[in-house]
Parts: structure tokens; C-alpha cells; sequence
């Protein structure tokens, strides 16, 4: 059983000015994706559109995963499957041990998180640099990403800069400046991608129609990754598959601003075939649970998503708890979902983490009900043994209240009564709800009771 949400988020809390900066960083964020969709009239079409297109897509993921492999042979890629996460790292170690890689350049993919490639490869002495440069900095200091789109957020510039320096990238001790940070990082990067055996892409979008792959990247480390090293390995799950470029257009109308508040990612790269007569390009197509949650009548819908984390931005939980407070390597809405899919039993602690305030869901867009998905796992959790006892006995306690007219008039009487009891002792360790805010006053009179009386009037 994984440790519970709550309990991690209490660490985050303790440094409240980090915790306020992170809140208002992602909210910041969030405007800056309603600013967006509110300069496009037809944004609430788009995801109407987007979301018919991916319902259409996971249902009929069979045909389009044949059509995108056999468009994707005849442009001589080589493509492979993988059932789960072994025979992914088996597949990408056995390519590149035929081609005597000892380093791969990769550009970032959360795929690759998901079946923990890098230690993988590592251990069997293959050297692999991540080039996104938020990823480039949480392998550097050992960590995961905390968000899917900024992975290394809930750093800050001195972190950075201090890292930089241990590791020796930068080379002036206490210049911890953004733009020379950065600069020291592209220095840094630019040896590995010269020096590099093989690069690793992720891909957005996988195009049936046509075979190609398309990845978005405001760095264009994707395209150095491709363009210097002749072996090319692409990493795609299932569900990345869409039939065809005009359904390509509303993506990328979408993507980047749901994500990040910018109409578009500063670098769109198509891929096709190998870059060269001597070169190589391979993709593999990543099951891995996929084809399982398709057949969840209540949750196989969190396959539409595309991965633009505007459900993080906008959760008032995550907000104020952070990345690593989830149990899942993906946090927020979509990885507790994500999550419960992948091992209920392991992830059920993170399903607290939610308001049900369905703001998610309301900027989603490809409009997975998220907040309605997580509301059905929470209906779960007492066949899975994993229900609070604590909440099943209050809510146990409420439902016999509620549902007897005098003992429900006996509780409301007698409330004010509480108003009188020490601070402390409201406040204590007993009465959660007090945790983070001061105790509501009780009123006087109840609101039926006030309710009866103008009734009379």
C-alpha cells in the first residue's frame, strides 16, 4: 500500500514560501491557457472535435496501429511491439547492443519514465544523456520529473546553478543567472550530441495515414538528437496514434496552448524515414497495459489525453502539494488515474488528492472527465482494502444522520454548543478538519428551522 498523498503533501507545506511560489507559478500558467483559448472563437469546437477524434481513435486502435505500422515499413522504418515495459527495454538495449551504442542522446519522454529505460541501459554500461534541458537537469541530480511538461519546476535557479557547478557544467561559482545557466547547459549538450551513437525521440503523434511520427519540443533538442547520431529510435505508446494530418491540425492548435499558455511549440518535427541512405530509423509501439485499459467501461477514456499537463496547472491540489507528493511517477488529475490504472493497490493513496471541484475536466482539451473518473476510484477503495477508516466511519456516522429526520434535528440543536469548547481543544489532533484553517462558528439557529419560521411569515 503506497503512503498516502496527504501525508507527503505535509512535508511540501512546510516551506510556505516554496509552496505559494509553486501555486502561483501554475496558476500563472493557467491564465496564460485562458488567454489563449479565449483568442480562438472556435476553441470549444476544437475540443469537441479533439475529443471525438481520440474517442474514435481508442476504439478502433486496432486498425489505425496496422495502418501506421504498414505506412511506417514501406517508408523503411523499422518498426517493433512491445507487450509491457521488459520487452521494451529489451527491444531498445537489443538494437542499439547491434550496433555497438555506447552512448544515446534522448530527447524527453515520459514513455521512457514509464518503463524505466535509463536505469535499464545504464546498467548494462549504455551512457544516456537526456537533452530537454528540465530533464537534463533532474537526471543530473538523480531525481524524477514533478511535471510532464516542466519536469524540473520546483527548482530554482540557484538549485540549478549549484548543480551546475558540482557537476561541473558551469565553470563561474555563484553566477546562477538563467541565460548564462543556459548557455552552460548548451555547451554542455552540444559535446553529447557531436560524441552520441544513437538518439532517442519520444513522439506526440503518430500519423496512420502516412507513418510518420511528430514531436513537439520548444528546445530542438529532438531534431540534434536525430540529425547528428545515423541510428534513430522512436518510443510511442499505443495511444499516440491518430489517423491523419488533417486530425494533426486541431492537436497542434491545442497542445501547447493548453499546456503552456503558447500558441504553438517553438519546433514541430515530422520524421518519416531514416535521415540518410546509411542510417536507420526503428519505432516501437508500447502496449504496456494499454490494450487492457481499453476495456474499462469507466476509465479507458484517460487514453484520449495528450499529455499537455494543463489538468496540473489548473488542480488546486497539485498546486499546493506538488510533483512528488503522488505515489505515480505522472502526478496530478491524470496520473492518479493513470495510476489506479497501472497497479490500484500501489496508487489508491493518491485519490484523496482531488477537491472534486472538476476544474480538470474543464479545461482538458480533449475533455476526459478526469475529476469523475477519480470520483468512481474513490467508490472503489473498500473492495480494494484500501478505504480510510477513519472517513468510512465519519461517513458511515453521516448517512445514519442524514438519514433520520430527528437525529439530524437532535445534531443541528445541539451544535452551537461546540462554539463554547476551548480553542485548543477544537483545534487538536482529534478534529481533522480544523487541520489548516480555523473551525467554522455554528449558527445559533439552524437553517431549516429559519427556513420554517418565514415560511409561517
Amino acid at each position: 500500500m503506497s503512503t498516502l498523498h496527504s501525508e507527503k503533501a505535509k512535508a511540501f507545506l512546510q516551506d510556505e514560501a516554496y509552496s505559494q511560489w509553486h501555486d502561483n507559478t501554475f496558476w500563472s500558467v493557467r491564465t496564460k491557457r485562458d488567454t489563449m483559448a479565449r483568442g480562438l472563437p472556435e476553441w470549444e469546437q476544437l475540443r469537441e472535435k479533439a475529443s471525438a477524434i481520440k474517442r474514435h481513435t481508442v476504439t478502433h486502435l486496432d486498425e489505425y496501429l496496422d495502418q501506421f505500422a504498414t505506412n511506417a515499413e514501406k517508408n523503411g522504418v523499422i518498426v517493433h511491439w512491445a507487450a509491457d515495459a521488459a520487452e521494451f527495454n529489451e527491444t531498445v538495449y537489443g538494437i542499439l547492443k547491434e550496433h555497438g551504442v555506447r552512448k544515446m542522446v534522448k530527447s524527453k519522454s515520459m514513455l521512457t519514465e514509464e518503463c524505466e529505460m535509463n536505469p535499464y541501459l545504464e546498467a548494462r554500461g549504455i551512457e544516456v544523456v537526456e537533452t530537454d534541458l528540465g530533464e537534463r537537469i533532474i537526471q543530473l541530480k538523480g531525481q524524477k520529473p514533478s511535471h510532464i511538461v516542466m519536469p524540473a519546476i520546483h527548482l530554482n535557479h540557484d538549485d540549478v546553478g549549484e548543480l551546475f557547478e558540482e557537476k561541473g557544467i558551469s565553470d563561474e561559482k555563484g553566477n546562477h543567472d538563467p541565460t548564462y545557466l543556459t548557455y552552460r547547459a548548451r555547451l554542455s549538450l552540444r559535446n553529447e550530441f557531436l560524441t552520441a551513437d544513437a538518439g532517442m525521440t519520444g513522439a506526440n503523434f503518430g500519423i496512420a495515414a502516412t507513418g510518420d511520427i511528430v514531436v513537439c519540443t520548444n528546445e530542438g533538442n529532438a531534431d540534434m538528437s536525430t540529425s547528428c547520431p545515423k541510428l534513430h529510435i522512436a518510443a510511442i505508446g499505443l495511444e499516440k496514434v491518430i489517423p491523419d494530418y488533417e486530425c494533426l491540425a486541431v492537436f497542434q492548435r491545442m497542445l501547447c496552448r493548453a499546456g503552456t499558455g503558447q500558441p504553438t511549440t517553438t519546433y514541430t518535427s515530422h520524421f518519416r524515414k531514416a535521415r540518410a541512405k546509411d542510417a536507420e530509423m526503428h519505432i516501437i509501439l508500447v502496449d504496456n497495459g494499454r490494450s487492457d485499459w481499453v476495456g474499462n467501461p469507466d476509465h479507458w477514456e484517460v487514453l484520449k489525453c495528450i499529455r499537455c499537463g494543463s489538468c496540473m496547472n489548473t488542480c488546486p491540489v497539485y498546486r499546493r502539494s506538488g510533483g512528488y507528493s503522488y505515489s505515480y511517477f505522472i502526478p496530478g488529475p491524470v496520473g492518479i488515474n493513470l495510476g489506479m490504472l497501472r497497479n490500484p493497490r500501489e496508487h489508491s493513496g493518491n485519490v484523496s488528492a482531488c477537491t472534486l471541484c472538476l476544474s480538470c475536466q474543464s479545461v482538458c482539451p480533449v475533455k476526459i472527465d478526469l475529476g469523475d473518473q477519480v470520483y468512481k476510484w474513490r467508490q472503489e477503495l473498500r473492495a480494494l482494502g484500501a478505504a480510510n477508516k477513519g472517513k468510512k466511519a465519519l461517513c458511515d456516522a453521516m448517512s445514519l444522520m442524514f438519514g433520520s429526520s430527528g437525529l439530524y434535528r437532535t445534531a443541528t440543536a445541539v451544535s452551537p454548543l461546540l462554539n463554547i469548547l476551548p480553542h485548543g481543544l477544537v483545534h487538536s489532533g482529534v478534529n481533522p478538519w480544523a487541520e489548516g484553517h480555523e473551525m467554522m462558528e455554528f449558527p445559533k439557529k439552524p437553517f431549516h428551522s429559519i427556513f420554517k419560521d418565514l415560511e409561517k411569515e
